[in-house]
Protein backbone atom coordinates (compact mmCIF):
# COMPACT_ATOMS: atom_id res chain seq x y z
CA UNK A 1 0.00 0.00 0.00
CA UNK A 2 2.83 2.40 0.88
CA UNK A 3 4.45 1.87 -2.51
CA UNK A 4 1.15 2.44 -4.32
CA UNK A 5 0.47 5.68 -2.41
CA UNK A 6 4.04 6.95 -2.79
CA UNK A 7 3.83 6.67 -6.57
CA UNK A 8 0.72 8.87 -6.57
CA UNK A 9 2.18 11.34 -4.07
CA UNK A 10 5.61 11.71 -5.74
CA UNK A 11 7.65 10.65 -2.70
CA UNK A 12 11.12 9.14 -2.27
CA UNK A 13 10.51 5.44 -2.95
CA UNK A 14 13.59 4.26 -1.07
CA UNK A 15 12.63 5.98 2.17
CA UNK A 16 9.01 4.85 1.90
CA UNK A 17 9.86 1.23 1.13
CA UNK A 18 12.50 0.90 3.85
CA UNK A 19 10.28 2.49 6.52
CA UNK A 20 7.24 0.47 5.43
CA UNK A 21 9.12 -2.83 5.42
CA UNK A 22 10.99 -2.25 8.68
CA UNK A 23 8.54 -0.29 10.85
CA UNK A 24 7.24 -3.29 12.80
CA UNK A 25 10.68 -4.68 13.64
CA UNK A 26 10.73 -4.93 17.43
CA UNK A 27 7.32 -3.26 17.80
CA UNK A 28 6.72 -1.97 21.34
CA UNK A 29 3.64 -4.23 21.67
CA UNK A 30 5.92 -7.26 21.58
CA UNK A 31 8.87 -5.74 23.47
CA UNK A 32 7.45 -4.98 26.91
CA UNK A 33 6.36 -1.50 25.83
CA UNK A 34 9.86 -0.37 24.79
CA UNK A 35 9.17 2.28 22.13
CA UNK A 36 12.85 2.67 21.28
CA UNK A 37 13.48 -1.01 20.47
CA UNK A 38 12.28 -0.80 16.86
CA UNK A 39 14.13 2.33 15.72
CA UNK A 40 17.25 1.18 17.56
CA UNK A 41 17.30 -2.25 15.90
CA UNK A 42 16.45 -0.84 12.48
CA UNK A 43 19.26 1.74 12.73
CA UNK A 44 21.75 -0.95 13.74
CA UNK A 45 20.73 -3.18 10.83
CA UNK A 46 20.75 -0.37 8.25
CA UNK A 47 24.13 0.91 9.48
CA UNK A 48 25.57 -2.62 9.41
CA UNK A 49 24.47 -2.89 5.79
CA UNK A 50 26.13 0.36 4.74
CA UNK A 51 23.04 2.50 4.26
CA UNK A 52 23.71 6.25 4.06
CA UNK A 53 23.46 7.81 7.56
CA UNK A 54 21.01 10.47 6.33
CA UNK A 55 18.71 7.78 4.97
CA UNK A 56 18.99 5.84 8.24
CA UNK A 57 17.94 8.98 10.14
CA UNK A 58 14.94 9.58 7.83
CA UNK A 59 13.73 5.98 8.13
CA UNK A 60 14.18 5.87 11.91
CA UNK A 61 12.39 9.20 12.39
CA UNK A 62 9.39 7.79 10.53
CA UNK A 63 9.44 4.57 12.54
CA UNK A 64 9.69 6.35 15.89
CA UNK A 65 6.77 8.69 15.09
CA UNK A 66 4.54 6.29 13.15
CA UNK A 67 2.46 4.46 15.75
CA UNK A 68 -0.99 5.33 16.95
CA UNK A 69 -0.68 6.55 20.53
CA UNK A 70 -4.28 7.09 21.62
CA UNK A 71 -7.52 8.76 20.57
CA UNK A 72 -6.49 12.15 21.94
CA UNK A 73 -2.80 12.01 21.00
CA UNK A 74 -1.55 13.63 17.79
CA UNK A 75 1.19 11.88 15.80
CA UNK A 76 2.10 14.34 13.03
CA UNK A 77 4.65 13.41 10.39
CA UNK A 78 7.21 15.91 9.14
CA UNK A 79 7.75 14.50 5.63
CA UNK A 80 5.55 13.24 2.81
CA UNK A 81 7.34 9.89 3.11
CA UNK A 82 6.39 9.67 6.78
CA UNK A 83 2.80 10.61 6.01
CA UNK A 84 2.61 7.89 3.37
CA UNK A 85 4.03 5.15 5.60
CA UNK A 86 1.75 6.23 8.44
CA UNK A 87 -1.24 6.14 6.08
CA UNK A 88 -0.30 2.66 4.82
CA UNK A 89 0.09 1.41 8.39
CA UNK A 90 -3.31 2.82 9.29
CA UNK A 91 -4.91 1.34 6.18
CA UNK A 92 -3.51 -2.07 7.15
CA UNK A 93 -5.29 -1.71 10.50
CA UNK A 94 -8.77 -1.17 9.02
CA UNK A 95 -11.08 -3.10 6.73
CA UNK A 96 -11.37 -6.89 6.47
CA UNK A 97 -7.71 -7.59 7.19
CA UNK A 98 -7.72 -5.07 10.01
CA UNK A 99 -10.66 -6.84 11.64
CA UNK A 100 -8.84 -10.17 11.40
CA UNK A 101 -5.69 -8.63 12.87
CA UNK A 102 -7.61 -7.07 15.76
CA UNK A 103 -9.16 -10.38 16.79
CA UNK A 104 -5.90 -12.28 16.29
CA UNK A 105 -4.05 -9.81 18.54
CA UNK A 106 -6.84 -9.82 21.13
CA UNK A 107 -6.81 -13.61 21.21
CA UNK A 108 -3.03 -13.68 21.51
CA UNK A 109 -3.28 -11.35 24.51
CA UNK A 110 -6.17 -13.37 26.04
CA UNK A 111 -8.56 -10.45 25.76
CA UNK A 112 -12.31 -10.81 25.66
CA UNK A 113 -13.89 -10.54 22.24
CA UNK A 114 -16.66 -8.35 23.65
CA UNK A 115 -18.28 -7.37 26.92
CA UNK A 116 -21.41 -5.20 26.68
CA UNK A 117 -20.80 -3.58 30.08
CA UNK A 118 -17.31 -2.26 29.25
CA UNK A 119 -17.35 1.08 27.44
CA UNK A 120 -14.51 2.25 25.18
CA UNK A 121 -11.84 4.56 26.58
CA UNK A 122 -10.54 7.57 24.68
CA UNK A 123 -6.91 7.54 25.76
CA UNK A 124 -5.34 10.84 26.75
CA UNK A 125 -1.74 9.69 26.42
CA UNK A 126 0.39 6.89 25.04
CA UNK A 127 0.98 5.18 28.40
CA UNK A 128 -2.77 4.99 28.98
CA UNK A 129 -3.26 3.56 25.46
CA UNK A 130 -0.54 0.93 25.63
CA UNK A 131 -1.61 -0.24 29.10
CA UNK A 132 -5.24 -0.67 28.07
CA UNK A 133 -6.54 -4.23 28.40
CA UNK A 134 -10.03 -3.70 27.00
CA UNK A 135 -11.93 -6.13 24.81
CA UNK A 136 -11.43 -6.29 21.05
CA UNK A 137 -14.71 -4.65 20.03
CA UNK A 138 -13.77 -1.60 22.12
CA UNK A 139 -10.57 -1.37 20.06
CA UNK A 140 -12.72 -0.47 17.05
CA UNK A 141 -14.00 2.62 18.88
CA UNK A 142 -10.72 3.47 20.61
CA UNK A 143 -8.66 3.32 17.40
CA UNK A 144 -9.87 1.62 14.22
CA UNK A 145 -12.95 3.75 13.52
CA UNK A 146 -10.92 6.92 14.16
CA UNK A 147 -8.26 6.20 11.55
CA UNK A 148 -10.27 7.21 8.47
CA UNK A 149 -10.23 10.83 9.61
CA UNK A 150 -6.53 10.74 10.44
CA UNK A 151 -5.24 9.89 6.98
CA UNK A 152 -2.62 12.32 5.69
CA UNK A 153 -2.83 11.94 1.91
CA UNK A 154 -5.80 12.13 -0.43
CA UNK A 155 -4.89 8.72 -1.86
CA UNK A 156 -5.19 7.14 1.59
CA UNK A 157 -8.37 9.04 2.42
CA UNK A 158 -10.00 7.55 -0.67
CA UNK A 159 -8.90 4.00 0.25
CA UNK A 160 -9.95 4.45 3.88
CA UNK A 161 -13.58 5.27 3.02
CA UNK A 162 -14.44 1.75 1.83
CA UNK A 163 -12.53 0.04 4.61
CA UNK A 164 -14.23 2.19 7.23
CA UNK A 165 -17.66 1.39 5.82
CA UNK A 166 -16.81 -2.32 5.88
CA UNK A 167 -15.95 -2.09 9.60
CA UNK A 168 -19.20 -0.24 10.37
CA UNK A 169 -21.18 -2.92 8.55
CA UNK A 170 -19.23 -5.63 10.35
CA UNK A 171 -20.00 -4.10 13.77
CA UNK A 172 -23.70 -3.79 12.94
CA UNK A 173 -23.79 -7.47 12.01
CA UNK A 174 -21.69 -8.43 15.04
CA UNK A 175 -24.16 -6.80 17.46
CA UNK A 176 -27.13 -8.42 15.72
CA UNK A 177 -25.56 -11.85 16.02
CA UNK A 178 -24.38 -11.20 19.60
CA UNK A 179 -27.92 -10.27 20.58
CA UNK A 180 -29.42 -13.24 18.74
CA UNK A 181 -31.27 -11.05 16.24
CA UNK A 182 -30.09 -12.97 13.14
Amino acid sequence: IAKKISQKENADQTIVELAALLHDIADWKFNDGDESAGPRQVAAWLNKNGVDPGLVDEVCEIISTLSYKGANVATPMRTIEGKIVQDADRLDAIGAVGIARAFAYGGNKNRLMYHPDEAPTMHENFDHYKNNKGHTINHFYEKLLLLKDRMNTQSAKNLAEQRHLFMENYLNRFYKEWNGDV
